[in-house]
């Protein structure tokens, strides 16, 4: 491979080509599909389809709370595990120390997790307990 300034050009021009064939490829599908599709209007065209079913109600509607604790939830303790896979990938290199981090994070999630089950967070069902 020769050197100078052109060297790094001719290592991209995969890349490039690569580039322009996708651009090409969704600009001919966007294309068909206008050229080809159906144009049609009428009444029902502008309401949303719900599984072939007419639309019912508001789209405004509330959620239960329950649901926005599952998803918080969800996003804590997934979050967590990813530090807990980055330990688990350096954990020869990290040593005692970083042993002794995780299982500091680890027992901090799990008086967490303890304390939203003794509050009654992790109870869905009608019956709540006596606190």
């Amino acid at each position: 491979m020769p050197d100078g300034p052109s060297a790094p050009i001719q290592e991209l021009w995969p890349l490039a080509v690569y580039a322009v064939a996708a651009f090409c490829l969704v600009a001919s599908m966007i294309g068909l599909s206008w050229v080809l599709g159906e144009r049609r209007t009428g009444r029902a065209r502008g309401e949303p389809y719900e599984s072939g079913l007419a639309p019912t109600g508001t789209a405004w509607i509330r959620f239960d709370i329950k649901y926005f604790l599952v998803a918080v939830f969800f996003v804590i303790f997934d979050v967590e595990s990813i530090f807990i896979f980055a330990w688990a990938v350096v954990a020869r290199d990290a040593g005692l120390e970083g042993y002794l981090a995780v299982a500091i994070f680890i027992g901090v999630l799990m008086a967490a997790l303890c304390y939203l089950w003794r509050m009654g967070a992790l109870e869905w069902g009608e019956m709540k307990r006596d606190r």
